[in-house]
Formats: C-alpha cells, sequence, structure tokens
C-alpha cells in the first residue's frame, strides 16, 4: 500500500506539475500575443511616419525646385539692368550732373519698378493690370518675366 501511495503521490504531483506549467505556458502566450499586437501597431505607426516624411521631403523638393526657378529668373532680370546701365561704357555719375532732374525722374520711375518687383518675389499677388499686360508701355521694365507673365518680348 505505501508503494500505491507513493506512486500516486508522484502521479499527483507530475499532474499538478503538468498542469502549472500548461497555465504558465498560456501566460506566455498570452504576454506574446499583447507583444505581437503592439509591435504591430508599432510597425504600421513607423510606416505612416515614413510615408509623412517622404511626403514632406517631396514637398521640400517642389519648394526648393520653385525657389530656383525664381533665382534664375531673377539673375537673368539683374543681368538684363547690368547691360541697361553699363552699355556704351555710360558713366551715369556725370549723365547725373549734367542732367539731373531727367535722371531723378527715371531713378525714381525704376525705383518703384524695383520696389514692385520685391513685393512680388516676396510673395505679394500681381495685380490685374501686371497680370494683363501685354505692351512694352504696360509691362514692368524692371522685372517682367515674373511681374507680368503674358508679356512676350520681340
Amino acid at each position: 500500500m505505501s508503494i500505491r501511495l507513493f506512486f500516486i503521490a508522484i502521479l499527483a504531483s507530475a499532474i499538478i506539475g503538468a498542469d502549472v506549467y500548461v497555465m504558465k505556458l498560456q501566460r506566455d502566450n498570452a504576454i506574446l500575443k499583447e507583444n505581437a499586437i503592439k509591435l504591430e501597431s508599432a510597425v504600421a505607426d513607423q510606416k505612416a511616419l515614413i510615408e509623412n516624411q517622404k511626403k514632406d521631403f517631396q514637398d521640400i523638393l517642389d519648394a526648393n525646385n520653385k525657389m530656383n526657378e525664381l533665382v534664375n529668373v531673377l539673375k537673368k532680370d539683374l543681368e538684363d539692368l547690368d547691360k541697361r546701365f553699363n552699355k556704351k561704357n555710360r558713366d551715369v555719375g556725370k549723365l547725373a550732373i549734367a542732367k539731373t532732374k531727367s535722371i531723378e525722374r527715371i531713378t525714381n520711375g525704376a525705383s518703384a519698378l524695383a520696389t514692385r518687383c520685391i513685393e512680388i518675389a516676396s510673395g505679394s499677388p500681381l495685380t490685374e493690370a501686371e497680370l494683363n499686360a501685354t505692351k512694352k508701355s504696360e509691362i514692368n521694365s524692371e522685372c517682367p518675366s515674373i511681374a507680368n507673365p503674358k508679356y512676350i518680348p520681340y
């Protein structure tokens, strides 16, 4: 009988031990499932973040390209302006002394046009007159490429 009790005790402890082990495995499985769900959520969040960063990067590239186009247009306008001032070895200082009123009128008019060019380059919207200007007498001669999009020089 004592051997029988001994085997029953061993069998009972094995069954209890197996039950405890299965319960531990079930708890571990539940924890692993929770971790997998959290990991999937984190992966989805990271993918969304990467997509947003790609979109932001593309927006930055587009804005940079627009700015580079504007800078190139402004460089061309500056070169054109430089050609106008420096043609035929003209000395603006001597000319200003000889024809003060004329040079003052021309300089003030050009300054107003140049100020408008800076306003447009800084984001100011074009006026209706600027948008519709097609004749040389209607355009802003300081920066026609940005101030008068419909004007085609000929």
